[in-house]
């Protein structure tokens, strides 16, 4: 099992990692904006707990095989980009706040955004190499299996993701409850947080970096 100065160690690196911008939190951000606090959670609860497959992965070696085939690794990034611009072209297209009552916009079944949620963050190979070149470095010999301490590490990061993703879940939440009593802005609202998801697809297909 990890020891308390590997926890604190691994915890102080993965809360500066956690609010790093990236796909996992913008995509909460954009949720909970367009849709409220609830859509933000859920988006954020999905994006979490997808980092224990990518804590399997690592375990059992899939991420190596990722980070070896270049081939491998092109296929499953395309394909978590095209799945980004799937969601932002749905919600492009979903009810906007003007468009009727007060979380009229939220009709999205929230097992839904969980769902797609962890699917996104499945599809992201570069989150699977990360864990694998990250986890390693707070493994200590004499500490117990590696595997197991990789495990504890794989929930460990889980809960802290959660913990960061749910702050911004709330932050968004607000602005989402000020915007849904000014229609003009909330018309707009949904179809610009589509753009910023097929944004963030079309960058992930296009960059170059491994």
């Amino acid at each position: 099992m990890p020891g308390l100065e590997q926890i604190l160690l691994f915890s102080a690196a993965s809360v500066v990692l956690i609010f790093t911008p990236g796909p996992d939190i913008l995509y909460v951000l954009t949720r909970g904006v367009a849709q409220g606090r609830s859509a933000a959670l859920a988006a954020a609860a999905g994006f979490s707990l997808g980092n224990l497959v990518h804590t399997f992965f690592a375990v059992v070696g899939l991420s190596a095989v990722l980070a070896s085939s270049a081939t491998a690794f092109q296929l499953v990034k395309w394909a978590g980009a095209a799945y980004l611009v799937y969601i932002g072209v749905q919600l492009f297209r979903s009810p906007s706040l003007a468009d009727g009552p007060r979380g009229a916009a939220q009709e999205r079944p929230l097992k839904l955004i969980f769902r797609q949620s962890v699917l996104a963050n499945v599809l992201n190979p570069k989150v699977a190499i990360f864990f694998l070149a990250f986890f390693p470095q707070f493994v200590r010999p004499g500490a117990g299996p590696a595997a197991l301490q990789m495990l504890c590490l794989g929930v460990l990061f889980v809960l802290l993701a959660f913990a960061g993703f749910a702050t911004v879940a709330f932050a968004s939440g607000a602005v989402n409850r000020w915007l849904a009593a000014r229609p003009a802005v909330g018309a707009r609202l949904n179809k610009a947080a589509g753009t910023v998801l097929v944004g963030l697809g079309v960058s992930l297909a296009v960059d170059g970096s491994r």
